[in-house]
């Protein structure tokens, strides 16, 4: 089995910081069913390729030398030692994934922590993989995750055409992300398209795919079809995935804000929210990166979306989650699986419950807060008392805002005028009113600001979202 993942990052031998694997080595590691190895067939600073090769002994595959037989996708007798678990991506190389780069899947990089937490281009090739599917389900569970999906059925037999197509494809994915996120779709997704998982599946592989899901798994439009195939149809073990899943997407954030046609297909308006939820948790971070803040409030932070990216971000040292529900924090809590980490990176993270138009004292004092769509859900007469309690109590040195375009609503079929993309929105304003906002809490308050969107830039409307970066005067000098 062979899995390539390739970067023309500059310099691009920054790639073996990110997986922890030096360029100039071959490095090999035991699995309980054979050997895998990581090499670097290419590596300047133009592009790096670092490949990763599984070799399957089929006596230790099948039960031999006294070890336990695991299943394969073949009823024959001779199945579990004759079959395509040497050669074709499997759970297998997932499981290789796992134990090799096991630090890249977790996002840490002690040489280039920045660059570990930053989308950079890769390609992924994995040349044979079994799916189950065909093509068009690959090109479904990769695309909705940002991927470019190139995937190629290979014929049965390349002499004898009419024979059609074998169940194998030519996998191909390009994109734009962090190395951490990649990995932890390929964990996920490769077992799923393979849909013939090489061990027993017990309880704790709900938590092994929630923990790997984070971030994407809850907004996925085949988020049902991945956790049965990832849990091997167990159906409750999927219930109860497909369960906690569900309380993410109602706690968190990202519909208050991406309402799409009611009546267009329920996988169309999943992939709009995520795209757009990603993009804008990916320009919070940018902005708060660009500050240089290392202790972070996220206030109103609902399940802990934007926790869970700032928490795989060693530069931030600190980090305050705080929300008016306590049923949000709890959801957060279990998100982060925070009576599981380790009690350093615990040390890291506190949940508060705290209401946004008071005053809090453990609010002061911070480098940087964020406000990623909350203000809307605030009704118009108590927004002085945010800004008092946000800008002129807390006052952190950097205060990142995000808001719907109200403008852009009418590229939403079946959002009739008046209504706003959630029903807890008390307003959703206008490029302009935004802006105004903006001025005279700066003016107030003592900050500058810049105002940029996120998402698709429509020429006439704007983009869906409206992010407005705070800086304190005195921060910058002035």
């Amino acid at each position: 089995m062979l899995l390539t993942l390739t970067t023309t990052h500059r310099p691009a031998t920054d790639l073996g910081h990110l997986l922890v694997k030096h360029p100039d080595r071959v490095q090999s590691f035991d699995l309980p069913a054979g050997t895998a190895h990581v090499l670097y067939p290419e590596a300047d600073e133009q592009r790096c390729t670092a490949a990763l090769l599984v070799e399957i002994d089929p006596l230790r595959l099948g039960g031999g030398q006294g070890r336990r037989q695991v299943p394969t996708p073949d009823a024959f007798t001779l199945g579990r030692y004759v079959n395509d678990r040497p050669y074709a991506a499997s759970s297998l190389l997932s499981s290789a994934l796992a134990k090799v780069f096991r630090s890249a899947l977790r996002g840490e990089s002690r040489d280039r922590p920045e660059l570990a937490a930053t989308p950079i281009p890769l390609e992924v090739r994995v040349p044979v993989l079994r799916c189950r599917g065909g093509a068009e389900l690959a090109v479904r569970v990769f695309a909705p995750l940002g991927w470019t999906v190139t995937a190629t059925p290979i014929p049965l037999d390349e002499t004898y055409p009419e024979w059609g197509d074998s169940r194998y494809v030519d996998l191909t994915l390009t994109g734009e992300l962090r190395v951490a996120d990649a990995l932890n779709h390929l964990y996920v997704l490769l077992p799923v398209l393979d849909d013939a998982k090489h061990y027993w599946v017990a309880p704790d592989e709900v938590d092994k795919l929630l923990r790997a899901g984070a971030g994407w798994l809850a907004e996925h439009p085949e988020r049902s079809l991945i956790t049965r195939r990832y849990l091997a149809h167990r159906r409750a073990l999927a219930g109860e995935a497909l369960a906690r899943l569900a309380e993410l997407r109602l706690a968190d954030e990202a519909p208050a804000d991406d309402s799409v046609n009611p009546a267009e297909p329920a996988e169309e308006a999943d992939q709009k929210r995520a795209s757009l939820a990603v993009r804008r948790r990916e320009a919070v971070l940018a902005a708060l990166r660009d500050s240089g803040a290392s202790r972070v409030l996220d206030l109103g932070c609902g399940a802990g979306a934007l926790l869970a990216a700032l928490v795989a971000d060693r530069r931030f040292t600190e980090i305050v989650g705080t929300d008016v529900s306590s049923q949000a924090l709890t959801l957060a809590a279990r998100r982060l699986r925070l009576d599981r980490l380790p009690e350093r990176q615990r040390d890291r993270i506190r949940l508060w419950q705290s209401a946004l138009t008071y005053r809090d004292d453990r609010l002061r004092g911070y480098d940087a807060a964020v406000l990623m769509e909350v203000i809307e859900h605030v009704d118009p007469p108590r927004l002085p008392a945010l800004e008092d309690a946000v800008f002129g109590h807390a006052r952190a040195g950097t205060v990142v805002v995000t808001t719907p375009n109200a403008e852009y609503n009418v590229r939403y079929e079946g959002l009739g005028a008046g209504r706003f993309r959630h029903a807890d929105h008390r307003f959703e304003w206008t490029r302009a009113e935004f802006a105004a906002w903006v001025e005279r809490v700066s003016a107030t308050h003592g900050y500058t600001a810049t105002i940029v969107g996120v998402g698709d830039d429509d020429p006439e409307l704007g983009n869906p979202t409206q992010l407005a970066v705070l800086t304190r005067k005195e921060e910058t000098g002035a």
